[in-house]
């Protein structure tokens, strides 16, 4: 098998996988109810998730954000907690404004 063949070969395998997990997923939709106990603990999962990720950057930052202050991390992070409450717990936009915000801090700090 040359590796164009291979490769041709690999794209075809993870497009059934996907196409396989989003009819599982088109299946469970039937059979989980949106307010049920497994999509309550799926949620808790995604937040505890999350948490742990952010905990992670915060205290263990790994790659350029070694070359960051923790109170510069932690006023990114209040910040984008103050807007995901203020927004009614609106996950992506406060996942996105604490990233813009951490980008802000570092931008004028440097100059």
């Amino acid at each position: 098998m040359t590796a164009e063949a291979g490769l041709w070969l690999l794209m075809l395998v993870c497009a059934a996988a996907t196409f396989a997990l989003r009819g599982s997923g088109l299946w469970l939709s039937r059979v989980l109810h949106i307010d049920g106990p497994a999509m309550r603990l799926l949620a808790c999962i995604a937040y505890a998730t999350l948490a742990a990720l952010i905990s992670r950057i915060m205290f263990l930052p790994a790659g350029i954000l070694e070359t960051t202050a923790l109170w510069e991390r932690l006023l990114a992070a209040a910040i984008a907690l103050a807007v995901f409450l203020a927004l009614g717990m609106n996950l992506l936009i406060g996942v996105v404004t604490g990233g813009l915000a951490l980008v802000l801090i570092l931008t004028l700090l440097s100059g």
